[in-house]
């Protein structure tokens, strides 16, 4: 077992047009992006990391294996560790057209993210799914700590749970791009800290 989990969003992606990219594939991190995972990578470059888990879409990959290189380690993927299944529903479409295409569904998420009828996976699963991934990957190692990259709405909604807090604090103090999140495993577990790259 893990002495801590450090929860780490992806970095900034290359989104000219404003998309919602979900799972779509192409969504590479932007020139922006890669330094932030390069900062993050330094952040975490002297801990003592025992594996390094990510979700299976480009952007967390690419943000998993620079945090990998400094330890030498092999990047796992966790496909339980994907993007929240609601932004599915609005992939494609650029984010200022969502409330026109999808009436009341974008009002309703910023409202009440914890209840959307219309949602293909709700938050409640989007947490459990999350919780139990973080767990399988705290599980890899014998000590030591793991890092775990995914996405903003899965590592916040994880975290929560993981830490006893209700989900409908989604929206409060979330990840920003390459944010660590530090959790230390237990009953429930405890946040031990967050760092975030300089904004430049």
């Amino acid at each position: 077992m893990a002495e801590l989990v450090h929860l780490v969003r992806h970095g900034e992606v290359h989104n000219p047009r404003h998309l919602v990219y979900a799972s779509l594939p192409g969504f590479r991190l932007s020139p922006r992006g890669v330094r932030q995972t390069r900062q993050a990578s330094g952040y975490l470059a002297d801990r003592p990391l025992g594996a390094v888990w990510s979700s299976p879409l480009e952007r967390a990959l690419q943000t998993a294996e620079n945090l990998a290189a400094p330890h030498r380690l092999e990047v796992g993927v966790l496909p339980e560790l994907a993007e929240w299944r609601l932004m599915d529903r609005w992939a494609g479409h650029r984010w200022e057209v969502i409330p026109e295409l999808f009436p009341g569904e974008m009002e309703a998420y910023l409202q009440h993210p914890f209840r959307l009828a219309f949602a293909p996976e709700t938050l409640s699963e989007l947490a459990e799914r999350i919780t139990m991934a973080v767990r399988e990957a705290e599980a890899t190692v014998s000590g030591g700590e793991v890092a775990v990259v995914g996405h903003q709405d899965p590592i916040q909604a994880g975290r929560l749970l993981l830490t006893g807090r209700s989900l409908e604090e989604l929206f409060r103090d979330r990840p920003e791009h390459c944010s660590v999140i530090t959790l230390r495993p237990g009953d429930p577990w405890t946040e031990v800290g967050m760092w975030s790259p300089p904004s430049r």
